[in-house]
């Protein structure tokens, strides 16, 4: 009997999940009324309830342990917490970016509570707090009309917390990462990535001239550099890539592109000539077979989970995930490839695509060039740590230690993906109200002063 309500189950979840991944586009489409739109995006909740109690019919089938009725309770719990806030305290917010959240974070449970239970019930606290912790960030980034003016106080508050890893912070896998506060692991890295977009969201919004870009290049550079001092070139990576993507929206010129192509070729092959770690994982990348039972093994065991998921999954807790090193961190996508099929997996992967063109689509249409270079910045962090993460399991590129956003066990990616989610939240609620409903005022009144900065400018009419 178990074994059939196992079966049963995973084809029943690729199913669910495929219809929420197809109603995802249909929101984005745009185009049909706004009844409409909230109707699909019902559905989406309901199947997101079915899909996490069909994952614990499973696991409770499996186990047969009250714990596993009452992390249930909890879990569904916190998320119609989630769902409630956006609802009724920010009736303005974006729908499928709340549905999305919180289909993520269910999926994360899940599979985290399969792999350690231990790690589920420690990631479940911290979704708790963080949910407390960003709750007000929307109306915060509505009603603070001086978070433009704070240029430096980014930068300086971002640089020395890195700075502080960089001397202080504890060693893991060959990087500074970390370090402990009353007892905790925090990683600053996660959360100054988000001060590093607002950094260069003041600069590039007050002037694109080549002064004012020599001088945000190279304030991202020190930025940068700390971050390879510490050899946590993961997070490098990120920030490298979110400022060549603002700076080249904000400018329209491809020479600073290129250019910062180029030197960031550079500087990855002096990277691969400096540091052990690097040559490790390209060598692990290269050809993981030949090195299988050292610098390989995690990325073979990754890919033998992969292989043996197939595009149905073996189904919960009939495969072997637990073989692949730290996967509940940086190998959290082979988990859910080998236990719940490729065909989820790749539903996942377009889930999070969702998210990604959702907030570029609220950047393109937000008048404010500060507010603007901001939701796209926040994008491309979180749509190219999804990219490094997924890459690095399927041996697309080489590993580099990042994890998959609310997916993942991590407590400072998940409080740090949270904020994201608030900051975008926020974003979008401020252009809601540039339609002139009457219930903004001050946003209009801040709006209408950047939207005449702007048309001096002339740089971002296409958007207006």
């Amino acid at each position: 009997m178990e074994n059939l309500i196992v079966e049963l189950s995973k084809y029943l979840m690729i199913f669910l999940f495929a219809g929420y991944t197809f109603t995802c586009f249909h929101v984005l489409n745009g185009k049909k009324s706004y009844r409409w739109q909230k109707r699909i995006l019902r559905k989406q909740t309901k199947l997101m309830f079915l899909i996490h109690l069909n994952a614990f019919v499973v696991t409770f089938t499996v186990q047969k342990t009250a714990d596993v009725l009452l992390t249930y309770v909890m879990q569904v719990a916190l998320l119609c917490c989630i769902l409630v806030i956006y609802k009724y305290i920010y009736k303005r917010a974006n729908g499928l970016i709340v549905n999305n959240m919180c289909m993520l974070l269910a999926i994360g449970f899940v599979v985290l509570y399969r792999l350690r239970p231990d790690k589920a019930f420690r990631q479940y606290e911290i979704a708790v707090a963080a949910v407390v912790l960003t709750m007000l960030i929307p109306f915060i980034i509505r009603r603070l009309h001086f978070l433009d003016r704070l240029t430096w106080l980014y930068a300086i508050v971002g640089m020395a917390l890195l700075a502080a890893v960089a001397v202080l912070g504890s060693v893991s896998y060959g990087a500074r990462l970390s370090f402990q506060i009353a007892g905790i692991a925090v990683q600053p890295s996660e959360f100054v990535k988000i001060l590093f977009v607002f950094f260069t969201a003041s600069m590039l919004a007050r002037s694109t001239e080549f002064v004012q870009v020599v001088k945000a290049t190279a304030v991202a550079a020190l930025h940068v550099l700390i971050l390879v001092v510490s050899k946590d070139l993961g997070a490098a990576l990120i920030f490298f890539i979110t400022y060549l993507v603002m700076l080249y929206v904000a400018t329209r010129n491809p020479f600073y592109f290129i250019s910062g192509l180029a030197c960031g070729s550079a500087a990855a092959v002096v990277a691969y000539k400096l540091f052990h770690h690097v040559r490790v994982r390209v060598t692990a990348w290269k050809d993981p077979l030949s090195v299988i039972d050292n610098e390989g093994y995690q990325i073979c065991q990754s890919l033998f989970a992969i292989g043996t998921g197939g595009w149905f999954g073996m189904g919960l807790y009939q495969g072997m995930p637990n073989k692949i090193p730290i996967v509940e961190e940086d190998f959290v996508f082979a988990a859910v490839s080998e236990e719940l099929g490729g065909v989820f997996a790749v539903c996942l992967i377009m889930v999070c695509a969702s998210c990604y063109l959702m907030f570029l689509n609220i950047a393109m249409q937000i008048c404010d060039p500060f507010y603007k270079l901001i939701a796209l910045g926040l994008g491309t962090v979180y749509g190219f740590q999804v990219f490094l993460t997924i890459g690095g399991v399927t041996k697309f590129i080489p590993s580099t230690g990042v994890t998959l956003p609310l997916v993942s066990y991590g407590g400072s990616s998940l409080l740090s993906t949270f904020m994201i989610f608030a900051i975008i939240q926020g974003l979008y609620i401020i252009r809601e109200g540039e339609g002139g409903s009457g219930e903004k005022k001050s946003d209009e009144k801040r709006l209408g002063r950047a939207g005449r900065k702007t048309a001096e400018k002339g740089r971002w009419e296409a958007s207006e």
